[in-house]
């Protein structure tokens, strides 16, 4: 059956025809394929059958509920998916050779790490410079702070170091670090704490997922003197590890920042120079350091680390 009928020449199909039949492809639904690209259905289904026209073929049998792929639809899904892949890669290689940066930028923070001050400045500095490129800021949780940039669901984060072998990052700032505790902890009421003034006190804990050597180094496990730190509830956030302190359950270790952005009723912050500094850095995958969207992120970085006469510690060479 040709679905192009009678005897006008076909027209080529367009690429945004290709990439909705492969949503479809996916979906094998109409209603969620339309939902999934923010289209209405009846818009959708016209699109898929112009494609049909244009190819002179059918490429889905359609049912009253869900849809299925003809053996030709399933043919050109495949081939479809070719040319999309193909135009993908023809745009980023112009963008890089234009120095242009376009399409969606995905960044994770974790917890308020995006709220920070320099943080705010460099995605300020990126939008203003370049106002075709669509940004997401994704929120990061402990667990997945770095699974989700090392597998690619985000382009760059911003978290806080020590960051895992293959990342490449860009050091922010650095500040040092507070104990938090309970308000009816004994010790609230010190100015500064030592390490062994914290001996017997339980120190909130990371899910498995977490890296082991990231949390021992920033709550200092093992202590200088060799005794190991005493692990209490696990959290998977800075929220959860604020609740578990305001509960007594444990004390914990964060940025100085977090006077402000973690006031809390029933807690308390206090210096411990023993704890060292905390680093932020913004950090990416060696493979995405100079496609168009991270290239321009990563230079909105410097120059906000520039105008704040920050130190600049890219942990990458050529730059």
């Amino acid at each position: 059956m040709s679905a192009g009928g009678g005897s006008s020449p076909r027209r080529e199909p367009s690429l945004h025809q290709l990439r909705l039949f492969l949503v479809l492809a996916q979906e094998l639904h109409f209603g969620r394929a339309a939902a999934r690209v923010y289209v209405s259905q009846p818009a959708f289904s016209q699109q898929i059958r112009s494609l049909e026209q244009r190819l002179g073929v059918v490429l889905v049998e359609r049912g009253s509920r869900n849809v299925r792929l003809t053996a030709v639809g399933q043919s050109i899904a495949e081939e479809a998916r070719t040319v999309v892949t193909a135009m993908t890669r023809l745009r980023q290689a112009a963008d890089r050779h234009a120095g242009t940066a376009r399409g969606l930028l995905r960044i994770g923070s974790l917890g308020a790490e995006a709220a920070m001050p320099y943080a705010q400045a460099a995605l300020a500095h990126l939008r203003g410079h370049h106002p075709e490129l669509e940004i997401e800021v994704r929120n990061l949780t402990f667990v997945d702070m770095f699974s989700t940039l090392l597998s690619g669901e985000v382009d760059a984060a911003f978290l806080r170091g020590p960051l895992p072998g293959g990342v490449q990052s860009l050091r922010l700032a650095s500040e040092t670090r507070v104990v938090c505790l309970s308000d009816d902890d004994p010790l609230a009421d010190r100015d500064i704490l030592t390490l062994g003034d914290l001996a017997d006190r339980r120190v909130v804990d990371m899910p498995p997922e977490v890296p082991r050597s990231w949390w021992n180094h920033l709550t200092v496990n093992p202590r200088p003197d060799g005794t190991r730190v005493r692990f209490g509830p696990v959290v998977r956030d800075t929220e959860a590890m604020v609740l578990a302190v305001t509960q007594g359950s444990a004390i914990t270790f964060l940025p100085a920042a977090a006077r402000r952005l973690y006031p809390r009723a029933g807690i308390t912050y206090v210096d411990c120079p023993e704890l060292g500094l905390s680093t932020s850095e913004l950090a990416w995958l060696p493979g995405n350091r100079d496609e168009p969207s991270v290239s321009a992120l990563r230079e909105a970085a410097r120059e906000t680390v520039r105008k704040t006469d920050g130190p600049v510690f890219d942990s990458t060479s050529g730059d």
